[in-house]
């Protein structure tokens, strides 16, 4: 059947579709005049009220917020102990002076590789954990997870635990209310700017820049970088919570390539909990399941879930669940475990009666534990094997070369020599690959085939050298050659070619 819109039609009572003979409106028509009276165009966030929960799961969750925050916090105070003119800080992102400091550890821009296999290495390692055992990194390391945890901790400290909170929501607005609201969203600042601030301390050095910035001294990025964190940590732990898992983190989506049926995830254990209802301490438990219908894990979930609907994405696998109906049970006198860390395979084959079994070492998470154990192997090997000794050649190209009075050659390099080590360095520098080649220095008229140059720690010194060959011991256009860069036992290679004919550059 067709529908005709006569659209010439005012639109009146008689055409709002409430009585007999009236035109129909399209749904479009309807969307704008709910819209006109005031509907949003999208639903506002649904307040989460999360209970407290008690119990293992719980407890490692407080351990590992303390153990995360005390790391994220004290770091950039921690000395180490480096040669003068240096940092002392032990961990430094060191912009200024293009270095990364980390402990025992110094990185330079040329090392950004570093870096790269750490994220690769971060990435397996969260790829392996989860094929296995869930998202234990959203439930329990994540810093979205982590500082909300300790949003919600302000927020019971201040307005109570879950039913206190929703009553206070629902009240007229008093002297009550309004102290423990403004008093909980400025500790939530407070929070906040001393997220930001500890921040910055990890690119400059603490105790200098703590000083400078309370005097107004410190750089401008600092200001700007410390109040983007204070207001993204108070909006995103504050205010949207289980919004940014569940729209704004692309995590959720990601990790269902990387679950199975044998990946452990905290599951209603559908098999003994069904069918569900409500029971009393006299009632048998016959023909039914060990369920009572609480909804204990459903008010103490952050995400504002029903974990027994199933695996869902917005599920942190915090396990909190875990803990609720874990006491519930001990209360009806039944066997906790009833929500559990458990694999969907396991739920199914207990369905069926049969034995379940579980695979921790399957094809996946075997893959994902050989390419983690080769990267880190690797990265390991390049920091065993990082030489403290750097050397780089680089050739004049005007002149390409030059001709003397008496027929040698003389090409003109700039070499790029690094001391990466904390103590001074005395090196010796040698020209092979052209037999009889005489070496020196720009403004030094001493001439040999061994320069000598003196490299304070942590430094990169730039050497012009001018190599000169005698004629014949020239026999090719352009030949492959090598500067030689020994500091007591580490000798390193800065290879080059040396030009005897113009035009034949490569």
């Amino acid at each position: 059947m067709t529908v005709v819109i006569d659209r010439s039609r005012p639109v009146t009572s008689q055409t709002t579709g409430q009585g007999a003979g009236t035109a129909p409106v399209s749904a479009a028509a309807k969307a704008r005049a709910k819209g006109d009276a005031g509907q949003k165009l999208y639903k506002p966030r649904t307040p989460i009220y999360p209970k407290l929960a008690h119990g293992r799961w719980r407890t490692i969750k407080w351990a590992l917020l303390i153990a995360t925050l005390t790391v994220y916090y004290v770091t950039p105070w921690i000395r180490w102990k480096r040669p003068d003119g240096l940092p002392q800080q032990a961990v430094l992102v060191d912009f200024d002076h293009a270095r990364f400091y980390f402990f025992w550890i110094e990185l330079w821009p040329q090392e950004v590789y570093f870096i790269t296999g750490l994220l690769v290495i971060a990435a397996l390692a969260l790829f392996l954990v989860t094929a296995m055992f869930g998202r234990l990194w959203c439930g329990y390391a994540c810093p979205q997870t982590v500082w909300t945890d300790l949003y919600i901790h302000v927020e019971r400290l201040f307005e109570g635990d879950r039913n206190a909170r929703m009553r206070l929501d629902a009240q007229p607005w008093s002297f009550d209310k309004a102290w423990r609201k403004i008093g909980k969203h400025l500790v939530w600042l407070g929070i906040g700017f001393g997220t930001g601030g500890a921040w910055i301390f990890y690119f400059h050095d603490a105790p200098n820049l703590i000083t400078h910035f309370w005097i107004g001294q410190a750089p401008m990025t600092a200001y700007v970088s410390c109040a983007l964190l204070t207001l993204t940590t108070y909006a995103f732990a504050g205010t949207m919570r289980e919004q940014v898992c569940t729209y704004m983190c692309p995590w959720p989506r990601i990790q269902g390539a990387m679950l199975d049926e044998h990946s452990l995830q905290v599951t209603y254990r559908r098999d003994r909990g069904e069918p569900r209802g409500a029971h009393k301490k006299a009632e048998s438990w016959e023909g039914r399941g060990d369920c009572v219908d609480c909804n204990q894990c459903v008010v103490v979930c952050p995400m504002g879930i029903d974990i027994r609907n199933g695996a869902q994405l917005e599920c942190i696998n915090c396990a909190l669940c875990i803990d609720a109906c874990d006491e519930i049970m001990a209360r009806v006198e039944r066997p906790a475990g009833l929500i559990a860390f458990d694999t969907d395979a396991a739920v199914a084959a207990r369905a069926c009666g049969k034995t379940p079994t579980y695979h921790l070492a399957r094809p996946r998470t075997l893959y994902y534990a050989v390419a983690l154990s080769v990267v880190s192997g690797i990265m390991l090997w390049g920091l065993l094997q990082r030489s403290p000794l750097v050397a780089e050649a680089l050739r004049d190209r005007a002149p390409m070369f030059v001709r003397l009075h008496d027929g040698s050659i003389r090409d003109g390099y700039t070499l790029k020599i690094a001391n990466r080590a904390y103590e001074p360095k005395d090196v010796q520098i040698r020209f092979a690959g052209v037999e009889g080649t005489r070496l020196k220095t720009p403004g030094d008229d001493t001439v040999g085939s061994v320069l000598s140059v003196h490299l304070n720690p942590d430094e990169l010194q730039a050497v012009r050298v001018f190599v000169t060959a005698p004629q014949a011991a020239l026999s090719a256009p352009n030949m492959p050659a090598a500067f030689t860069v020994s500091a007591g036992k580490t000798t390193v290679l800065a290879k080059t070619i040396f030009l005897s004919a113009q035009g034949n550059a490569p």
